[in-house]
């Protein structure tokens, strides 16, 4: 008996699910389906609405304070529009699903998945302040200190840490798989470790292998830089530095991680100083000219009072600015940006493409649940006379909370 000719709405649920199989760190984030572009489509620049997580603060005394349950949401851009195309015969969909999915969806499927991993991962990780271990290329993380230093982190910051995943770099995992293999999961899961090199879970965190673990170069900062101007303003987002070595073009880089000397962090639920100085992350890039920075732009913006305090002073003038707190300048040091994170860190926004007409196969499929939507199309090629297919996703990355996540860059010392 001939199998039945494969549909369009087959391939293309068939390839959401598979999609979903391969994600890596997306899998780990919260993801949002906007269902508004399900008649029209969406195209890329498109802006949808992602929900943030509710918070609450708690109330002193007998009175009750009715805080209002308003969904706070975060403008995201749909700015990836990303696609496989692929050439398949009429016979080719008399194979049985299982076939065609090992023949054509798997491999069409597989860097769709790597693409929305990597893209999301390599500008996530730029939003993230928190940042533990002594950044090196080639010490990596061999025990769980790191791991347990970046749970400590977020939760000192007043971030949720249950559940937390923690992605790590390839040669990360295969390090701390050799050296911590009795300490995940369970005995009935070690062999896995050993015949797989797979983790799970440990020092509170899921852990996960991702190839698309981004590798960050510090900028080339040379000399003692310092605050040149006390900040007064509440909120600031930008400090002017001074005391560089020369000129340097890319003195800081985007995703660079700072101190400033007498900026304490504060939970922000408490008001209380961690005893750790508070880090920033920078948010673009910057070169010195004659010695000074105009404008370093740094996230978080600094409160010192208020309901959005998170550090216990502002900077004054001649405060040392230091990366990772330490003396000496990682000036150029590649390190990978593994990464402990709850889902509500980040968010991937997806929505619908709008399916054209006079095709031979258009459909498309979505998933609430998990957030994900793709589109199939295919038709006639009259240049090359053939039949041509594509596979489509849309999408877009935000930073939630970004005290949710903390990057782990190296062994702790």
């Amino acid at each position: 008996m001939s199998n039945s000719i494969l549909t369009d709405s087959i391939i293309v649920k068939e390839s959401l699910r598979e999609l979903k199989n391969q994600l890596s760190f997306t899998k780990s984030v919260n993801r949002q389906y906007d269902d508004r572009f399900a008649v029209s489509g969406a195209k890329r620049g498109d802006t949808i609405n992602i929900r943030k997580p509710s918070r609450f603060e708690v109330t002193d005394g007998a009175a009750l304070n009715i805080q209002d349950v308003e969904d706070e949401s975060l403008p995201l851009t749909l700015d990836n529009h990303k696609h496989v195309g692929m050439a398949f015969s009429n016979k080719d969909l008399t194979l049985s699903i299982d076939e065609f999915r090992e023949r054509y969806i798997k491999p069409a499927v597989t860097p769709l998945a790597n693409s929305v991993d990597y893209i999301g991962y390599s500008q996530m990780y730029k939003k993230v302040f928190s940042s533990v271990g002594v950044p090196h290329a080639s010490t990596l993380p061999s025990t769980l200190k790191g791991f347990t230093k970046a749970k400590a982190k977020i939760a000192g910051l007043g971030g949720a840490t249950d559940p937390l995943c923690a992605v790590v770099d390839p040669m990360v995992e295969a390090s701390l798989v050799e050296g911590l293999s009795g300490l995940f999961q369970s005995s009935n899961q070690i062999s896995k470790q050993y015949e797989k090199g797979e983790m799970g879970m440990a020092a509170g965190s899921t852990f996960k292998m991702s190839q698309n673990v981004s590798k960050h170069t510090a900028g080339a900062i040379a000399g003692t830089p310092i605050v040149k101007t006390t900040i007064t303003a509440q909120g600031t987002e930008a400090l002017v530095i001074d005391d560089i070595t020369g000129s340097i073009t890319g003195a800081y880089r985007a995703g660079d991680s700072i101190q400033l000397a007498g900026v304490y962090a504060v939970n922000p639920q408490t008001k209380q100083s961690t005893g750790e100085l508070a880090q920033f992350v920078v948010t673009a890039d910057a070169d010195a000219v004659s010695t000074e920075i105009a404008a370093l732009a740094i996230s978080p913006a600094m409160y010192s009072t208020g309901p959005k305090q998170n550090v216990d002073a502002l900077p004054v003038a001649g405060a040392a600015v230091t990366q990772f707190g330490h003396a000496t300048s990682y000036s150029g040091v590649i390190a990978p940006q593994n990464m402990v994170f709850h889902k509500d860190a980040f968010a991937l926004g997806c929505a619908d493409f709008e399916l054209p007409g006079g095709m031979d196969m258009a459909a498309r499929a979505s998933d609430p649940e998990s957030g994900l939507s793709i589109s199939f199309v295919r038709g006639y090629d009259i240049v090359n006379h053939r039949m041509i297919s594509r596979l489509d996703i849309l999408f877009g990355w935000a930073c939630l909370y970004p005290e949710f996540a903390c990057r782990v860059v190296g062994q702790p010392a």
